[in-house]
């Protein structure tokens, strides 16, 4: 099949956390025969900031922030067989919603893609009158990457027609263990840039922690922090590219996870790093959220923290040699069950309308 993505960038993670999602899985299409191109506007300074050259797994093709380059993309896009707008693309947003429904046809399937579904439904329900209301129930699917069954039931509430999360998972041929490098040695490292509904949690889970634990050593890394006031023993490195990640995951004696509030408010949303921490086989520290035991055994494959002061007490834990056994447990789970080959095989058996996994496919061969 040919699928059409619209999305923030597939070839930068420079304030773009869906990066790697849209990578791994795309990946594994590819892997099954399918093709894919990923529209991308060039906004934001992702294209200076690649983290990646086009990848032979996909087609990439940059468009100029303009309508003209808009409207051109959509024109390119209209024979492919499924054809998905992503949430955040960050310019003409509402444009590429309302062109992408208008490619609709008996033979395709339209798609929203939502990773950020709990900020999307925050502003359904706060704006009685929000033009994506209207636009919510002409797609053919709503996908999301996480939220789980809070996230579904609201979707249905506002229309969608059918809406299933498609979970953040694991590329282990990308995040895998790798040797320690000196730049990110530290007791405990978090890396996430700083987002409105984000940076009060950093301050209540990794800052406070570092406040309780002066003596130890802490690593913060993505965009935004370089004018936060921190503890001393908090070390701030800015962007941290994504060929990076895995050192960063295993330098530290343990690296935290800290989610978005909205996140964290409807429960089943790992993010990204998760699964990249795990397949790296680090010792993760998350805050707490419902649902986080589907993905990882609290207490043996991850640990869980309600606020600064229980990061500090794991951390404790961690430097006193628990880190190894978590690390190795969490790896062995996600690559038994969370990887984007999983996923992948997941969306298949969705465009298939079947319940149970799909077979291997080729592109021409959809039957």
């Amino acid at each position: 099949m040919k699928f059409a993505f619209f999305g923030s960038s597939l070839v930068s993670a420079y304030w773009n956390g869906a990066a790697t999602y849209y990578r791994g899985l795309i990946r594994q299409l590819h892997a099954r025969g399918h093709e894919v191109t990923f529209y991308e506007p060039d906004a934001y300074g992702r294209q200076a900031h690649r983290d990646i050259a086009d990848p032979p797994w996909a087609n990439v093709v940059v468009y100029e922030p303009t309508t003209q380059a808009v409207d051109m993309a959509l024109d390119a896009a209209a024979t492919a067989d499924v054809i998905v707008k992503t949430s955040g693309v960050g310019v003409f947003d509402r444009t590429l919603e309302e062109g992408v429904l208008s490619l609709k046809r008996p033979h395709n399937t339209v798609i929203f893609w939502d990773v950020d579904a709990p900020a999307t439904l925050d502003g359904l329900d706060a704006d009685a009158d929000h033009p994506f209301r209207a636009l919510v129930p002409r797609f053919d699917l709503v996908l999301t990457y996480g939220g789980g069954a809070p996230v579904v039931d609201a979707y249905r509430r506002f229309g969608a027609r059918s809406c299933q999360p498609i979970y953040n998972a694991l590329d282990p041929d990308t995040h895998h263990p790798v040797a320690r490098a000196p730049r990110f040695d530290a007791d405990l490292g978090f890396l996430g840039n700083r987002l409105p509904d984000r940076e009060a949690r950093v301050d209540a889970f990794f800052v406070a922690a570092a406040r309780a634990r002066p003596q130890a050593r802490f690593l913060l890394g993505g965009s935004g922090w370089d004018d936060k006031p921190l503890p001393a023993n908090v070390r701030s490195l800015g962007h941290v590219y994504s060929h990076e990640h895995n050192a960063f995951n295993v330098s530290p004696a343990a690296v935290l996870n800290v989610s978005r509030e909205s996140m964290a408010r409807y429960g089943f949303s790992p993010a990204t790093r998760v699964f990249e921490a795990a397949g790296a086989g680090a010792c993760l520290i998350t805050d707490a959220w419902e649902g986080i035991e589907r993905f990882l055994e609290p207490g043996r494959e991850v640990l869980v923290a309600h606020d600064g002061d229980e990061v500090a007490r794991h951390l404790d834990a961690v430097m006193a040699g628990r880190a190894r056994a978590i690390g190795e447990a969490a790896r062995r789970r996600v690559l038994a069950g969370h990887t984007y080959a999983h996923r992948a095989r997941e969306l298949e058996a969705l465009l298939d309308g079947r319940a149970g996994d799909a077979a291997p496919r080729r592109a021409g061969n959809w039957a």
